[in-house]
């Protein structure tokens, strides 16, 4: 059998990535009920009809455009809409509901991210692609409250409909790779073309923006003209290689690790915490392998630990009297 056909048979039998698909499904449900948890307080003023942004100019915003939030001008149905939201979002992290749950997650995200744009960081576009992608994965098999309930409708399926469940699978971890990777080579690609990021001076402009200033710490940073030159080119040269590392198996888990220390910088350093642990989220496709090794091994320590907690407690024990008595009566003899 040739390699390519290897390939196909291994393609349409064996689940790639299932853990990594369920840690993007968690974290992607996780970041939309951070977005809805921080604008709680403020949801009637951001979101609701008498708002910032009343319900008639939204409406005109929208242009027909589906949002749930225009279908009706009642508080009531606002704030309805709101904490159904925050509900699906917490499911999804949870691992609830299934499919079904994440779509709904997707309709309600789309509503509330186009409510408010001026809220958005960028996180936002990348969980329109990436949730649709998901759908097509087995993202719910693992971290995930209903999993025997996931198994006992699995195993209803007509078999033709659980054979199409793999390749399916596959191409959905696939259209996340390939996405991910899109998004740094274009990225990388702008920066290329940038006058300040061939200068070598992006970073010092950046982290003066006040918006994305850290008190205290940016300014170490750009006040030292070899961490900007260094962080400048870095970074490109990072995105710009990014789908080459991820090709690679050897440089996979490395190349993904690298990205998730880049956006938990972003996270601290710019303040984009949405943007950043999307990006982790799609991340975590490429570190499956990684994480089922560390799963196992504390799996493993687990049981050790379990073991000879279970031994201690066997380990029969002498009566410090008897002892004492038998000791007494060699003495005596």
């Amino acid at each position: 059998m040739s390699k390519f056909m290897v390939t196909i048979d291994r393609w349409s039998t064996l689940p790639v990535s299932v853990l990594g698909a369920s840690g993007t499904r968690c974290l992607l449900g996780f970041v939309g009920f951070m977005y809805y948890a921080t604008q709680y307080a403020d949801r009637q003023y951001l979101f609701g009809p008498d708002g910032v942004l009343p319900h008639r100019d939204f409406s005109e915003q929208t242009g027909g455009t589906f949002n749930l939030y225009a279908w009706s001008a009642s508080p009531a149905w606002s704030e309805l809409v709101f904490h159904a939201g925050v509900l699906a979002a917490l499911a999804v992290m949870l691992g609830i509901g299934g499919r079904v749950g994440l779509a709904v997650h997707w309709a309600l995200l789309w509503s509330i991210y186009q409510r408010q744009p001026a809220l958005l960081d960028g996180g936002d576009n990348l969980a329109y692609v990436v949730i649709p992608m998901l759908l097509l994965t087995r993202c719910y098999d693992r971290f995930c409250l209903s999993a025997g309930l996931v198994d006992r409708l699995k195993e209803r399926l007509p078999g033709a409909v659980r054979s199409l469940s793999t390749p399916l699978h596959n191409l959905g971890v696939l259209a996340v790779a390939v996405q991910i990777s899109l998004v740094y080579v274009v990225s990388g690609m702008y920066k290329v073309m940038g006058d300040v990021w061939q200068d070598g001076t992006a970073l010092f402009y950046i982290m003066r923006v006040p918006e994305f200033e850290l008190p205290g710490i940016s300014s170490i940073i750009y006040g030292n003209d070899w961490a900007v030159y260094l962080g400048t080119y870095a970074t490109v040269l990072f995105m710009v290689y990014f789908p080459l590392g991820i090709l690679i198996p050897a440089l996979r888990p490395w190349t993904a690790v690298m990205s998730i220390g880049f956006h938990m910088a972003i996270a601290v350093f710019m303040g984009l915490t949405g943007f950043a642990l999307t990006m982790v989220a799609c991340d975590l496709v490429f570190l499956s392998s990684f994480l089922d090794r560390a799963v196992s091994w504390a799996r493993a320590v687990g049981r050790r630990v379990t073991h000879r907690a279970h031994a201690a407690r066997a380990t029969p024990t002498v009566d410090a009297s008897v002892l004492s008595a038998s000791e007494t009566e060699g003495v005596t003899r």
